[in-house]
């Protein structure tokens, strides 16, 4: 018999808060184990949380991106269970109130769109960190993570392959940067993703025996563990045996996946209202505002590339990959450049000297008037591209408060134009190169090069090569 693969994520997104969502501790990665805690975030008695407006904010602007449905009357729940990672002994989560409800997001795989429904977006907390790889015998706990502000985006069961569940959680780690929901930085925890699979026959509707695989955090193993997981649970099948409803977890090194615990029913967590807060209500003007504050979405700004700066379907899909490189083409074209050569050099060489330093525009040495003058020189024939994106824009981003046209000069990269100057070495060049003239006024066409590549040697590689190529035409004619 053959199976089909159902698929449904649920994605665990960090919001970019400067606190928590029930405490004032910073929300920061990278400090040292520990550090960010407060009595609140440990569980200690007699502390009472205080919901951050910032949290609500960003989760209500990512479900107006999404197209949800905002609820305007929302609660928290305790989700009740035991790990060391998780001191109070329950994580505020919303349970039967999320704050989002329904929505899409559309994905690309193999040049066909695809709706992907969605189930909800809620928020909660996040739980801390067990580090098992510290010692060798000993499971550490770094609770800088717990109280962290999350939402979690679920999809309906509407995914068909492990190709477009990676695609999708590429968009949803696309959006949230775009939007400034967060920073999306899977290696680090920012975005966390869990995979619910089952299989069912080919042409039937009915769901077979769900399976989840947790806390995939690249999308390489997303699409790797729900591979792998296909591939076990149609083995099982295949062989008249049962799926059993558990929670798995993946094996990077061996692209397997392994039992982890028997799957939790929401019972089992004894959801109940939490004392501590109240219910908020989100007023229609605050949310007309999460609106207005929301940033004109990639799909529309990739149209707008296309249809009003005449830029291809590459260029513009590349430009709109990232908000920081949109908002960098947007300030060269406003600083007076044009769209096509703008495009081609954050495309090309700011884009390589980013790769190479790995670093983002956040830090980048050169500001947009200053890419647009370089670009002007080029395009006034004050030098070629080869020269100002080889070693005018290098020298340049080593000393970025020089002047263009200064530093060009003292690189000595300004084509020399003058008839002057060029004339004598063009006829240095000729006087050199008898026989090749000779051959030349024969009829041998291809030495042009030749004497064009002398000259820019002569001139080291100073000189105007369109006037050059002028200039020798017109002394080979005599």
């Amino acid at each position: 018999m053959e199976y089909e693969v159902v698929i449904g994520l649920e994605i665990h997104i960090q919001l970019a808060t400067r606190t928590k969502l029930f405490s004032g501790d910073a929300n920061r990665f990278g400090n040292s184990p520990n550090s960010l805690t407060s009595p609140l975030v440990l569980g200690h008695p007699g502390t009472l949380p205080k919901t951050n407006k910032a949290a609500v904010a960003l989760a209500v602007q990512l479900g107006l991106t999404c197209g949800c449905t905002i609820a305007r009357e929302n609660y928290f729940a305790r989700k009740n269970y035991f790990y060391p990672d998780l001191p109070k002994g329950y994580q505020i989560s919303q349970h039967t109130t999320p704050i989002c409800l329904g929505g899409a997001i559309e994905i690309t795989v193999d040049n066909q769109t695809q709706t992907i429904a969605l189930n909800r977006i809620h928020l909660e907390e996040d739980a801390g960190k067990s580090l098992h790889d510290q010692y060798k015998d000993v499971t550490c706990i770094d609770l800088n993570r717990a109280g962290t502000p999350l939402v979690e985006l679920v999809t309906e069961p509407v995914i068909f392959s492990a190709t477009a569940a990676a695609q999708f959680v590429t968009e949803v780690r696309k959006l949230v940067r775009w939007l400034g929901v967060s920073d999306g930085n899977m290696e680090e925890g920012s975005l966390r993703c869990d995979a619910n699979l089952s299989l069912r026959p080919v042409g039937s509707k009915t769901l077979g025996t769900k399976v989840e695989v947790k806390n995939l955090n690249s999308i390489k193993h997303v699409r790797k563990a729900i591979e792998a997981e296909t591939e076990r649970m149609t083995h099982l099948l295949q062989k008249g045996q049962i799926i059993r409803q558990e929670t798995r977890g993946f094996d990077a090194q061996t692209e397997t996946t392994f039992s982890q615990r028997d799957k939790e029913e929401a019972n089992d967590y004894r959801y109940f209202p939490d004392p501590d807060l109240p219910a908020f209500l989100l007023q229609e003007d605050w949310i007309k505002q999460q609106q207005i504050a929301l940033p004109i979405l990639p799909a529309v700004a990739q149209k707008k590339l296309m249809e009003e700066m005449g830029l291809g379907a590459y260029d513009a899909a590349q430009l709109c990959d990232d908000k920081l490189v949109f908002d960098f083409f947007q300030a060269c074209v406003a600083a007076g450049g044009s769209p096509k050569p703008i495009a081609n050099w954050i495309t090309g060489p700011i884009r390589q000297y980013l790769n190479e330093t790995q670093t983002g525009l956040s830090v980048f040495p050169l500001q947009a008037p200053q890419i647009v003058a370089m670009i002007q020189m080029v395009e006034a024939g004050d030098l070629h591209f080869s020269q100002a994106s080889q070693q005018l824009f290098r020298a340049w981003l080593k000393n970025p408060t020089a002047h263009p046209k200064a530093l060009a000069t003292d690189l000595g990269l300004v084509l020399v134009k003058d008839n002057h100057s060029l004339e004598k070495w063009v006829m240095e060049v000729l006087a050199e190169m008898p026989d090749k003239v000779i051959e030349y006024q024969k009829g041998k066409k291809g030495l042009m090069g030749l004497f064009v590549g002398a000259v820019k040697k002569k001139s080291k590689g100073s000189a105007d090569p369109l006037q050059v190529t002028a200039l020798l035409e017109e002394k080979l004619k005599k």
